[in-house]
Protein backbone atom coordinates (compact mmCIF):
# COMPACT_ATOMS: atom_id res chain seq x y z
CA UNK A 1 0.00 0.00 0.00
CA UNK A 2 2.90 2.30 0.83
CA UNK A 3 4.44 1.75 -2.59
CA UNK A 4 1.11 2.50 -4.27
CA UNK A 5 0.80 5.69 -2.24
CA UNK A 6 4.32 6.82 -3.16
CA UNK A 7 3.67 6.05 -6.85
CA UNK A 8 0.36 7.91 -6.72
CA UNK A 9 1.95 10.98 -5.11
CA UNK A 10 4.73 10.91 -7.70
CA UNK A 11 2.33 10.71 -10.64
CA UNK A 12 0.13 13.50 -9.23
CA UNK A 13 3.23 15.66 -8.71
CA UNK A 14 4.02 15.07 -12.38
CA UNK A 15 0.47 16.22 -13.22
CA UNK A 16 1.03 19.43 -11.23
CA UNK A 17 4.32 19.88 -13.10
CA UNK A 18 2.56 19.54 -16.47
CA UNK A 19 -0.19 22.00 -15.47
CA UNK A 20 2.33 24.50 -14.13
CA UNK A 21 4.74 24.36 -17.07
CA UNK A 22 1.96 24.66 -19.65
CA UNK A 23 0.58 27.83 -18.01
CA UNK A 24 2.80 30.01 -20.20
CA UNK A 25 1.49 28.22 -23.31
CA UNK A 26 -2.12 28.83 -22.27
CA UNK A 27 -1.44 32.51 -21.49
CA UNK A 28 0.01 33.01 -24.96
CA UNK A 29 -2.83 31.13 -26.65
CA UNK A 30 -5.72 32.99 -24.97
CA UNK A 31 -4.33 36.28 -26.22
CA UNK A 32 -5.58 35.10 -29.63
CA UNK A 33 -8.35 32.61 -28.75
CA UNK A 34 -10.87 33.58 -26.04
CA UNK A 35 -10.70 31.52 -22.80
CA UNK A 36 -14.01 29.64 -23.04
CA UNK A 37 -13.46 28.90 -26.72
CA UNK A 38 -9.96 27.65 -25.90
CA UNK A 39 -11.17 25.41 -23.05
CA UNK A 40 -14.12 24.14 -25.09
CA UNK A 41 -11.85 23.05 -27.94
CA UNK A 42 -9.12 21.82 -25.58
CA UNK A 43 -11.46 19.55 -23.62
CA UNK A 44 -13.24 18.42 -26.79
CA UNK A 45 -9.97 17.23 -28.33
CA UNK A 46 -9.07 15.53 -25.03
CA UNK A 47 -12.44 13.77 -24.88
CA UNK A 48 -12.20 12.57 -28.46
CA UNK A 49 -8.67 11.32 -27.84
CA UNK A 50 -9.78 9.24 -24.85
CA UNK A 51 -12.93 8.04 -26.61
CA UNK A 52 -10.87 6.87 -29.58
CA UNK A 53 -8.58 4.96 -27.22
CA UNK A 54 -11.62 3.23 -25.69
CA UNK A 55 -13.03 2.31 -29.09
CA UNK A 56 -9.70 0.88 -30.25
CA UNK A 57 -8.45 -0.89 -27.12
CA UNK A 58 -11.11 -0.93 -24.38
CA UNK A 59 -14.37 -1.45 -26.24
CA UNK A 60 -15.76 -3.78 -23.54
CA UNK A 61 -15.69 -0.88 -21.08
CA UNK A 62 -18.70 0.66 -22.82
CA UNK A 63 -20.85 -2.11 -21.28
CA UNK A 64 -20.16 -0.58 -17.85
CA UNK A 65 -21.84 2.70 -18.71
CA UNK A 66 -25.02 3.22 -16.70
CA UNK A 67 -27.05 6.08 -15.27
CA UNK A 68 -25.06 6.21 -12.03
CA UNK A 69 -21.73 6.43 -13.87
CA UNK A 70 -23.02 9.14 -16.21
CA UNK A 71 -24.33 11.23 -13.31
CA UNK A 72 -21.08 10.84 -11.34
CA UNK A 73 -18.95 11.82 -14.33
CA UNK A 74 -21.17 14.80 -15.10
CA UNK A 75 -21.03 15.97 -11.47
CA UNK A 76 -17.22 15.89 -11.62
CA UNK A 77 -17.32 17.71 -14.94
CA UNK A 78 -19.64 20.42 -13.60
CA UNK A 79 -17.40 21.15 -10.60
CA UNK A 80 -14.33 21.16 -12.84
CA UNK A 81 -16.06 23.48 -15.31
CA UNK A 82 -17.17 25.82 -12.50
CA UNK A 83 -13.57 26.02 -11.34
CA UNK A 84 -12.39 27.15 -14.76
CA UNK A 85 -15.41 29.45 -15.29
CA UNK A 86 -15.12 31.29 -11.94
CA UNK A 87 -11.38 31.63 -12.44
CA UNK A 88 -11.81 33.01 -15.97
CA UNK A 89 -14.44 35.57 -14.96
CA UNK A 90 -12.46 36.45 -11.83
CA UNK A 91 -9.37 37.22 -13.89
CA UNK A 92 -11.33 40.01 -15.60
CA UNK A 93 -11.34 41.90 -12.29
CA UNK A 94 -8.26 40.74 -10.39
CA UNK A 95 -4.61 39.95 -11.05
CA UNK A 96 -3.25 36.56 -12.07
CA UNK A 97 -1.04 36.47 -8.97
CA UNK A 98 -3.97 36.98 -6.59
CA UNK A 99 -6.03 34.49 -8.56
CA UNK A 100 -3.22 31.96 -8.23
CA UNK A 101 -3.12 32.38 -4.46
CA UNK A 102 -6.90 32.25 -3.94
CA UNK A 103 -7.21 29.21 -6.21
CA UNK A 104 -4.51 27.56 -4.14
CA UNK A 105 -6.65 27.97 -1.03
CA UNK A 106 -8.23 24.67 -2.06
CA UNK A 107 -5.29 23.16 -0.13
CA UNK A 108 -7.07 24.29 3.04
CA UNK A 109 -10.63 23.82 1.82
CA UNK A 110 -10.19 20.16 0.84
CA UNK A 111 -9.51 18.79 4.34
CA UNK A 112 -12.20 21.03 5.84
CA UNK A 113 -14.84 19.94 3.31
CA UNK A 114 -13.77 16.31 3.64
CA UNK A 115 -14.65 16.38 7.34
CA UNK A 116 -18.27 17.17 6.49
CA UNK A 117 -18.68 15.33 3.18
CA UNK A 118 -16.78 12.10 3.82
CA UNK A 119 -16.77 12.03 7.64
CA UNK A 120 -12.98 12.05 7.58
CA UNK A 121 -10.91 13.37 10.48
CA UNK A 122 -8.03 15.81 10.28
CA UNK A 123 -4.46 14.81 11.07
CA UNK A 124 -2.07 17.13 12.87
CA UNK A 125 0.55 16.84 10.11
CA UNK A 126 -2.10 17.43 7.46
CA UNK A 127 -3.24 20.64 9.16
CA UNK A 128 0.33 21.93 9.61
CA UNK A 129 1.24 21.03 6.04
CA UNK A 130 -1.82 22.80 4.63
CA UNK A 131 -1.16 25.96 6.66
CA UNK A 132 2.54 26.08 5.72
CA UNK A 133 1.67 25.55 2.05
CA UNK A 134 -0.94 28.33 2.23
CA UNK A 135 1.64 30.74 3.63
CA UNK A 136 3.95 29.68 0.82
CA UNK A 137 1.25 30.29 -1.78
CA UNK A 138 0.67 33.77 -0.38
CA UNK A 139 4.38 34.62 -0.48
CA UNK A 140 4.77 33.22 -4.00
CA UNK A 141 1.77 34.87 -5.62
CA UNK A 142 0.94 38.01 -3.65
CA UNK A 143 3.92 39.05 -1.53
CA UNK A 144 3.10 42.29 0.30
CA UNK A 145 0.08 43.34 -1.80
CA UNK A 146 -3.15 43.05 0.20
CA UNK A 147 -6.56 44.06 -1.18
CA UNK A 148 -9.89 42.48 -2.10
CA UNK A 149 -12.31 43.02 -4.99
CA UNK A 150 -15.19 41.27 -6.77
CA UNK A 151 -12.79 39.27 -8.89
CA UNK A 152 -11.23 37.80 -5.77
CA UNK A 153 -14.65 36.61 -4.60
CA UNK A 154 -15.26 34.91 -7.95
CA UNK A 155 -11.88 33.19 -7.78
CA UNK A 156 -12.66 32.02 -4.24
CA UNK A 157 -15.68 30.19 -5.68
CA UNK A 158 -13.19 28.71 -8.15
CA UNK A 159 -11.17 27.37 -5.19
CA UNK A 160 -14.34 25.87 -3.71
CA UNK A 161 -15.14 24.21 -7.04
CA UNK A 162 -11.68 22.68 -7.43
CA UNK A 163 -11.78 21.48 -3.82
CA UNK A 164 -15.13 19.77 -4.45
CA UNK A 165 -13.73 18.20 -7.62
CA UNK A 166 -10.79 16.71 -5.71
CA UNK A 167 -13.00 15.34 -2.93
CA UNK A 168 -15.61 13.84 -5.26
CA UNK A 169 -12.92 12.35 -7.50
CA UNK A 170 -11.66 10.49 -4.45
CA UNK A 171 -15.21 9.35 -3.73
CA UNK A 172 -16.14 8.15 -7.23
CA UNK A 173 -12.83 6.74 -8.42
CA UNK A 174 -13.22 3.60 -6.29
CA UNK A 175 -16.66 2.90 -7.74
CA UNK A 176 -16.23 3.26 -11.50
CA UNK A 177 -13.79 2.85 -14.35
CA UNK A 178 -11.24 5.69 -14.19
CA UNK A 179 -11.15 5.91 -17.97
CA UNK A 180 -14.92 6.20 -18.40
CA UNK A 181 -15.20 8.65 -15.51
CA UNK A 182 -12.52 10.83 -17.09
CA UNK A 183 -14.12 10.78 -20.54
CA UNK A 184 -17.52 11.82 -19.22
CA UNK A 185 -16.22 14.69 -17.10
CA UNK A 186 -13.97 15.95 -19.90
CA UNK A 187 -16.84 16.04 -22.40
CA UNK A 188 -19.02 17.76 -19.78
CA UNK A 189 -16.44 20.55 -19.38
CA UNK A 190 -16.16 20.87 -23.15
CA UNK A 191 -19.92 21.19 -23.71
CA UNK A 192 -20.40 23.73 -20.92
CA UNK A 193 -17.34 25.76 -22.01
CA UNK A 194 -18.55 25.90 -25.62
CA UNK A 195 -21.97 26.99 -24.35
CA UNK A 196 -20.43 29.91 -22.44
CA UNK A 197 -18.28 30.74 -25.46
CA UNK A 198 -21.47 30.94 -27.51
CA UNK A 199 -23.15 33.19 -24.89
CA UNK A 200 -20.29 35.47 -23.87
CA UNK A 201 -17.66 35.40 -26.61
CA UNK A 202 -17.55 36.28 -30.28
CA UNK A 203 -17.20 32.61 -31.16
CA UNK A 204 -17.74 33.09 -34.90
CA UNK A 205 -14.61 35.22 -35.18
CA UNK A 206 -12.74 32.68 -33.06
CA UNK A 207 -13.33 29.65 -35.26
CA UNK A 208 -11.15 30.99 -38.03
CA UNK A 209 -8.36 29.05 -39.75
CA UNK A 210 -5.84 31.84 -39.18
CA UNK A 211 -6.53 31.81 -35.42
CA UNK A 212 -6.85 28.08 -34.73
CA UNK A 213 -3.71 27.29 -36.72
CA UNK A 214 -1.67 30.17 -35.40
CA UNK A 215 1.49 28.67 -33.88
CA UNK A 216 0.76 29.84 -30.32
CA UNK A 217 -2.80 28.48 -30.41
CA UNK A 218 -2.17 25.27 -32.34
CA UNK A 219 0.78 24.19 -30.18
CA UNK A 220 -1.01 25.11 -26.94
CA UNK A 221 -4.15 23.19 -27.94
CA UNK A 222 -2.14 20.15 -28.96
CA UNK A 223 -0.05 19.96 -25.80
CA UNK A 224 -2.70 20.94 -23.26
CA UNK A 225 -5.49 18.79 -24.70
CA UNK A 226 -3.44 15.56 -24.65
CA UNK A 227 -0.96 15.98 -21.81
CA UNK A 228 -2.54 18.62 -19.51
CA UNK A 229 -6.12 17.42 -19.94
CA UNK A 230 -6.66 13.86 -21.24
CA UNK A 231 -3.66 12.19 -19.61
CA UNK A 232 -3.53 14.52 -16.58
CA UNK A 233 -7.15 14.03 -15.49
CA UNK A 234 -6.96 10.33 -16.30
CA UNK A 235 -3.91 10.11 -14.02
CA UNK A 236 -5.71 12.03 -11.26
CA UNK A 237 -8.80 9.83 -11.50
CA UNK A 238 -6.70 6.65 -11.57
CA UNK A 239 -4.16 7.35 -8.85
CA UNK A 240 -6.21 9.38 -6.39
CA UNK A 241 -7.71 6.13 -5.11
CA UNK A 242 -4.25 5.29 -3.70
CA UNK A 243 -3.79 8.52 -1.76
CA UNK A 244 -5.93 11.04 0.14
CA UNK A 245 -7.75 14.24 -0.90
CA UNK A 246 -5.57 16.32 1.45
CA UNK A 247 -2.38 15.01 -0.12
CA UNK A 248 -3.77 15.63 -3.59
CA UNK A 249 -4.57 19.24 -2.69
CA UNK A 250 -1.09 19.76 -1.23
CA UNK A 251 0.56 18.21 -4.29
CA UNK A 252 -1.50 20.37 -6.63
CA UNK A 253 -0.43 23.42 -4.60
CA UNK A 254 2.94 23.02 -6.32
CA UNK A 255 1.39 23.99 -9.66
CA UNK A 256 2.11 27.74 -9.22
CA UNK A 257 5.67 26.83 -8.21
CA UNK A 258 6.22 25.03 -11.50
CA UNK A 259 4.43 27.87 -13.32
CA UNK A 260 6.77 30.41 -11.72
CA UNK A 261 9.82 28.33 -12.62
CA UNK A 262 8.59 27.92 -16.20
CA UNK A 263 8.00 31.67 -16.44
CA UNK A 264 11.51 32.29 -15.13
CA UNK A 265 13.13 29.87 -17.58
CA UNK A 266 11.05 30.46 -20.69
CA UNK A 267 9.56 33.96 -20.37
CA UNK A 268 12.36 35.70 -18.44
CA UNK A 269 10.02 36.45 -15.52
CA UNK A 270 11.88 37.34 -12.32
CA UNK A 271 11.31 35.59 -9.00
CA UNK A 272 11.63 37.80 -5.91
CA UNK A 273 13.28 36.55 -2.73
CA UNK A 274 9.90 36.30 -0.99
CA UNK A 275 8.55 34.26 -3.93
CA UNK A 276 11.47 31.83 -3.65
CA UNK A 277 10.81 31.44 0.08
CA UNK A 278 7.15 30.82 -0.79
CA UNK A 279 8.14 28.00 -3.16
CA UNK A 280 10.20 26.41 -0.40
CA UNK A 281 7.28 26.70 2.06
CA UNK A 282 4.95 24.89 -0.35
CA UNK A 283 7.34 21.96 -0.67
CA UNK A 284 7.94 21.93 3.10
CA UNK A 285 4.17 21.82 3.65
CA UNK A 286 3.82 18.92 1.24
CA UNK A 287 6.65 16.99 2.93
CA UNK A 288 5.25 17.77 6.40
CA UNK A 289 1.93 16.15 5.50
CA UNK A 290 3.80 12.97 4.51
CA UNK A 291 5.59 12.59 7.85
CA UNK A 292 4.36 9.61 9.91
CA UNK A 293 2.11 10.28 12.89
CA UNK A 294 3.26 9.45 16.40
CA UNK A 295 1.07 6.73 17.89
CA UNK A 296 1.43 7.90 21.47
CA UNK A 297 -1.38 9.87 23.02
CA UNK A 298 -3.62 9.42 20.02
CA UNK A 299 -6.32 12.10 19.89
CA UNK A 300 -9.05 13.23 17.59
CA UNK A 301 -6.60 14.82 15.17
CA UNK A 302 -4.49 11.68 14.90
CA UNK A 303 -6.94 8.84 14.48
CA UNK A 304 -7.60 8.80 10.75
CA UNK A 305 -5.62 10.21 7.86
CA UNK A 306 -7.97 11.68 5.30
Amino acid sequence: MLKKSVLADGVLLLVAFVWGTTFVLVQNAISFLHPFSFNGIRFLIAGLFLLLFILLYKLKLLKEIDRSLLISGMVLGIWLFLGYAFQTFGLLYTTSSKAGFITGLSVVLVPLFAVFLTKSKLTRNGIIGALVATVGLYMLTIGDRISMNNGDVLVFFCAISFAMHIILTGKYTNRYSSLLLTVIQVFTVSILSLLLAFLFEDWESQLQFNILFKNEVFIALGITSIFATALAFLAQTTFQKSTTPTRVALIFATEPVFAALAGYLWANEQLSHIAIIGCICIFVGMICSELPQKKKNVGILDKVNI
